[in-house]
C-alpha cells in the first residue's frame, strides 16, 4: 500500500526524472514528503511562472519533459505563462497542479480552479487524477503525450486527499518514445524535386532534434550544396560560421535572405511550422498555397498543410528524417553552388554589428567582445524585447544546446531559464539577457541562482523603457508616450542585495573587464548596462522612427 504521492514521485523516477522545479503548496504536500526519500533534485523556486519556465528550459535544452510542481488556484494560474511558452515553442514538459479535496469540489473552494477548461488551449492533455490507483497510468501517459508527435505541456491535476489515499498499484514502467520516419516514396520524391531545382533553400526549426540530428542536417548541406537557415530563435540547429548557413528567418530579417526565399523554387521545411514570425507574417511564403513547391517534414501529421499547402508532406521527425536523407547523394553537382556561397556572404555581412550609435555605450562591440570569449558550448537565455536582437543578429551560434529562448516572445524568460541550464549544466557557461521591464518580470529567480550556487551572468541592457512597445508607440503615435517608461533599480545593488555580484557599465570600454569581473566572482552575476533609449535597434533611433526617417 502506498499513498498517491509517493505513487506520483516513483512515476517521475521509473521515467527518468533526475530534478523538478517548484514552488510548494500546503495542496501537494504528500509529494513533497515523498520527494524527501528520493534521488530527484527539488529546486525551489521564487514564482510560479519562473518555475514553468526553468522546466520548459529543461524540456527545450534535454528534449526531455521538464517537471514543474505548482500549488492550485494562483499557483497554477502563475505557471501558466510557462505552459503557454511550451505550447508555442513545442516544448515538452508536465506541469502538476495541487487541487483542491475531491468533497469540496463545484463548490468555488478555497482556491478552486477547473484546470481543463483553465488550461484546455495551451496544454496538449489536461487531466485530473481522482483514483490514486490510476497514477502510474496518467504519468507515463503523459511523458509519452508531452514527446510525442509535436511535442508540448501536459498539466495534471492531483486532488489534495487523493495524494494521501492509501492503495495499491502496478509499479510504473518508463513511457515508450514514439518516432516517426519517412517513407521511401517521399524521400525518393524529395530525391527527384532537388535534382531539378535551380533556386531551393532549407529552413530548420521546431524541436524533436539532438546533436547526432544536426550532424547530420550539416552533412546533407555539404552534400547537396544547400544554403541553411533557421527558423525564429532556433539558431543553435546549424553553425552560424558554417560556409553553408544563409542567416535566421525570424523577426527583422535580412531583406536579402527574405527575398532569396520568395525567390526559391523548392523551399524545404524540417521540424518548423513557420508560424507568423517566422514567416514574416506570412508573407515569405502565401498562405495556403505557396509559389514555391514547399517540402514539410514535420513529427506531426496535424501540422502537415494546417497553414501552407506542401507539395510533398513527410511525417516524420526531424532526426529521423536528416538521419535517412543524408544517405542520398545527387547525380550531378548542384547548380546553386554559388548562390549558396552569396547567401552565406550575406549572411556575414549582415551579422557583423555596427560600431557606432547614440550614447556612451555601444552596443556593437560588446557583442564583438562575447563572441570572441564565450566558448562555443556557452549557454545564451533570452526573454523578449528589442534587447534581444543584438543576441539573435549579431551572435554567432556554433553548436546546438546553446540557446533557450522563448519563440512565443514571452518577456521574463532568460533569468529563470539561465537558472535550469546552470543546474543541467554546471560546468557550461551560462548567459542571461535580459532588458530591463523584462528582468524585473521574473528576476526574483536571480535568488534561485544565489540560493543553489548557480554562477549565471545576467546582462541587464537598461534603457529606462519598455522599448519595443515604445518603437511601435513612436511610429504610429509619434511624440504621445503613454505607459512606456520605467523607473529601475540599481541592477548591480540588487545583485549584490542578493548575495551575487553587481557591476554596472556606463561606457563601452567598461564592459569587457565588468563583464570579466562577473564571471572571475563565482557568484550569480548581474551586469547592467547602461544604453541610450535613442539605441532602439541597430540601425535606427528612437528620433528616426518618430520622425518616420
Amino acid at each position: 500500500m502506498k499513498t498517491g504521492g509517493q505513487l506520483i514521485v516513483e512515476a517521475l523516477e521509473a521515467n527518468g526524472t533526475d530534478r523538478i522545479f517548484c514552488v510548494p503548496g500546503e495542496s501537494y504536500l504528500a509529494v513533497l514528503d515523498a520527494l524527501h526519500d528520493s534521488s530527484i533534485r527539488t529546486i525551489v523556486c521564487r514564482q510560479e511562472g519562473g518555475a514553468a519556465m526553468m522546466a520548459d528550459c529543461q524540456g527545450r535544452l534535454t528534449g526531455k519533459p521538464g517537471i514543474c510542481f505548482v500549488t492550485r488556484g494562483p499557483g497554477a494560474t502563475n505557471a501558466s505563462a510557462g505552459v503557454h511558452i511550451a505550447m508555442q515553442d513545442s516544448v515538452p514538459m508536465i506541469l502538476f497542479i495541487g487541487q483542491v479535496a475531491s468533497h469540496a469540489k463545484e463548490r468555488e473552494a478555497f482556491q478552486e480552479v477547473d484546470y481543463k477548461r483553465f488550461f484546455g488551449d495551451i496544454a496538449k492533455w489536461v487531466v485530473e487524477i481522482d483514483d490514486a490507483a490510476r497514477i502510474p497510468e496518467f504519468v507515463t501517459r503523459a511523458f509519452a503525450v508531452a514527446t510525442s508527435g509535436r511535442p508540448g505541456p501536459v498539466v495534471i491535476s492531483l486532488p489534495e486527499d487523493m495524494l494521501t489515499d492509501e492503495v495499491e498499484a502496478p509499479e510504473a514502467l518508463p513511457h515508450t518514445p514514439v518516432e516517426t520516419r519517412p517513407g521511401e516514396a517521399e524521400l525518393h520524391a524529395l530525391e527527384m524535386l532537388l535534382s531539378n531545382a535551380k533556386r531551393p533553400f532549407v529552413i530548420l526549426g521546431g524541436t524533436r532534434w539532438n546533436e547526432e540530428a544536426v550532424a547530420h542536417m550539416r552533412q546533407i548541406a555539404e552534400t547537396w550544396s544547400l544554403p541553411v537557415g533557421c527558423s525564429f530563435r532556433r539558431q543553435m540547429l546549424f553553425d552560424h560560421l558554417h560556409a553553408n548557413y544563409a542567416g535566421d528567418v525570424g523577426i527583422g530579417i535580412n531583406p536579402k535572405l527574405a527575398e532569396r526565399i520568395k525567390q526559391a523554387d523548392v523551399v524545404l521545411l524540417i521540424g518548423g511550422r513557420l508560424g507568423e514570425m517566422p514567416s514574416s507574417d506570412y508573407t515569405l511564403l502565401k498562405s495556403p498555397y505557396p509559389d514555391q513547391a514547399l517540402v514539410h517534414v514535420h513529427a506531426d501529421a496535424g501540422e502537415l498543410g494546417r497553414v501552407y499547402r506542401p507539395t510533398i508532406a513527410i511525417n516524420a521527425s526531424p532526426a529521423a528524417f536528416v538521419e535517412a536523407f543524408a544517405r542520398r547523394k545527387p547525380t550531378a553537382k548542384p547548380a546553386w553552388v554559388a548562390e549558396t556561397e552569396k547567401a552565406h556572404a550575406a549572411y556575414l555581412e549582415w551579422s557583423t554589428p555596427p560600431q557606432t550609435g547614440p550614447g556612451a555605450v555601444q552596443m556593437g562591440p560588446i557583442m564583438d567582445y562575447l563572441g570572441k570569449v564565450l566558448p562555443e558550448d556557452a549557454i545564451l537565455t533570452n526573454g523578449a524585447g528589442n534587447y534581444a536582437t543584438w543576441v539573435h543578429r549579431f551572435y554567432r551560434s556554433r553548436r546546438f544546446g546553446t540557446q533557450a529562448a522563448p519563440t512565443s516572445g514571452s518577456m521574463g524568460y532568460g533569468t529563470p531559464a539561465a537558472v535550469a541550464a546552470k543546474s543541467l549544466f554546471p560546468d557550461r557557461t551560462v548567459v542571461a539577457f535580459a532588458g530591463d521591464g523584462c528582468f524585473l518580470m521574473n528576476g526574483q529567480e536571480f535568488a534561485t541562482a544565489v540560493q543553489y550556487d548557480l554562477p549565471i551572468v545576467v546582462i541587464v541592457v537598461n534603457n529606462g523603457i519598455y522599448g519595443t512597445i515604445r518603437m511601435h508607440q513612436e511610429r504610429e503615435y509619434p511624440s504621445r508616450v503613454v505607459a512606456t517608461t520605467l523607473k529601475n533599480p540599481d541592477f548591480a545593488a540588487l545583485a549584490r542585495a542578493y548575495g551575487g555580484h553587481g557591476e554596472t557599465v556606463e561606457k563601452t570600454a567598461d564592459f569587457a573587464p565588468a563583464f570579466e569581473r562577473a564571471r572571475a566572482s563565482g557568484k550569480p552575476a548581474i551586469v547592467e548596462i547602461k544604453l541610450d533609449p535613442e539605441a532602439i535597434t541597430p540601425t535606427r533611433t528612437l528620433t528616426q522612427i518618430r520622425n518616420k526617417a
